[in-house]
């Protein structure tokens, strides 16, 4: 639960968006790293890539367990659309997607764990009065993700087209070759190399930040009385219901926008 000071909704709900930060330069400011954020990744990395290779080590070609035919079919979905975007010949499209899509996934799922519980078991348990749980909530997190991407999509860009080739295109592409339409052409593709990043990462920070918002929101109508908490539980519920479609399209979706932004940097124009 919340400390016993915070009385309003307006300290309740700052109190869980504050994260657990460490000041690099002593200063904060732009050098300041979000602990929770680093920490939460890192051991749902862990835990989900340690799981599929656990399973892929166990791996059998008689007939599968459900765990391993589970593991088949995500793999297997992932594959599939990947085909269906991506024509070039880099075999670690596929591997990087599915990274994509299962880390994002298992990011996101964290908003379903009960603020308020997680709350009292990090002040209690590991003395951590505050703690954001879900990663992708961090707008840190989602830019680093989609930066990431940015960098391969150049990085493929130019092993696709060459140094040379790909600066032809900045300035030569879409509106033709002409000196005169350099400038235009450098403008169109530096917006649409700048859209890209911020496009990909706010889109699932803005998902998943309004879904922890709203969970909070839920939650302190138990504070209202015996009406507020059970209307607090069963709006809880459906939102919950509602939400697992929202965890995984947002996962869905960083992935394939992943998977066309590569596919797009190695054709030609």
């Amino acid at each position: 639960m919340a400390a016993a000071h915070e009385l309003t909704p307006t300290s309740y709900i700052q109190h869980h968006l504050t994260f657990l930060t460490h000041r690099v330069d002593g200063k904060g400011g732009f050098w300041t790293v979000n602990v929770d954020t680093i920490v939460t990744s890192v051991i749902l990395g862990v835990l989900c890539f340690g799981f599929l290779w656990w399973i892929t080590r166990k791996a059998t070609s008689k007939v599968p367990s459900k765990t391993q035919a589970f593991v088949e079919l995500a793999i297997g979905f992932v594959d599939n659309e990947v085909r269906s975007a991506y024509q070039g010949a880099s075999k670690l499209i596929a591997p990087m997607a599915l990274t994509t899509f299962v880390l994002v996934l298992f990011m996101n799922a964290m908003d379903f764990l009960p603020v308020d519980i997680m709350s009292w078991i990090y002040a209690n348990v590991f003395h951590q009065e505050t703690w954001r749980s879900v990663p992708t909530a961090d707008v840190n997190t989602t830019f680093a993700l989609a930066l990431s991407v940015f960098g391969l999509s150049i990085f493929y860009a130019v092993k696709a087209k060459g140094f040379g080739g790909w600066i032809h295109e900045l300035f030569c592409a879409p509106f033709g070759a002409n000196p005169l339409l350099w400038p235009a052409n450098l403008v169109f593709n530096l917006v649409e190399y700048v859209s890209k990043p911020l496009s990909h990462s706010l889109r699932l920070f803005g998902n998943m930040y309004a879904g922890e918002i709203i969970f909070m929101l839920l939650g302190m109508w138990a504070a209202t009385g015996l009406a507020g908490v059970v209307a607090g539980a069963v709006l809880h519920l459906g939102w919950s219901i509602f939400h697992i479609l929202i965890v995984v399209l947002q996962a869905y979706i960083f992935m394939m926008l992943t998977i066309v932004y590569l596919a797009m940097a190695q054709e030609h124009h």
